[in-house]
């Protein structure tokens, strides 16, 4: 038997599972032969999942959903109802309060008390500086 095809059946054995051989070129095929061979394997499970979902994305590509004419009406989505307050605060100042909720009095005149403290504690640190 030649050198070559000794060789060619040792690897054969080590690829099979066999034993490894020990002389040093049929070490390096070995290796060689490792390195092409995928590190990782696909799970059937992702492929088939994988591929349903671009199936279901083609589908819903070609057959797009059909509009309502009376889309939006009775959807409970309709636009809030915006409730708006103006006041005027003390030293000239105009406040605009804004909400989709409903705004109270009693909350007003504590927004526009905070904004004059606010205000009022600015001028203060300007006339300081």
């Amino acid at each position: 038997m030649s050198r070559r095809a000794d060789q060619s059946e040792r690897l054969e054995r080590a690829l099979d599972g066999g034993p490894i051989p020990h002389d040093e070129e049929t070490r390096r095929m070995l290796a060689a032969a490792g390195a092409l061979r995928p590190g990782y394997r696909r799970s059937p499970a992702r492929v088939r999942a994988t591929k349903e979902a671009m199936l279901r994305a083609y589908e819903h590509a070609q057959n797009p959903l059909k509009t309502r004419d009376d889309a939006g009406t009775d959807d409970g989505l309709d636009e809030p109802e915006i409730h708006r307050e103006e006041m005027d605060l003390p030293g000239g100042g105009h406040l605009v309060l804004t909400d989709i909720e409903a705004i109270t009095p009693e909350r007003a005149e504590k927004t526009a008390a905070r904004i004059a403290r606010i205000l009022q504690s600015s001028e203060e640190r300007d006339r300081l500086s």
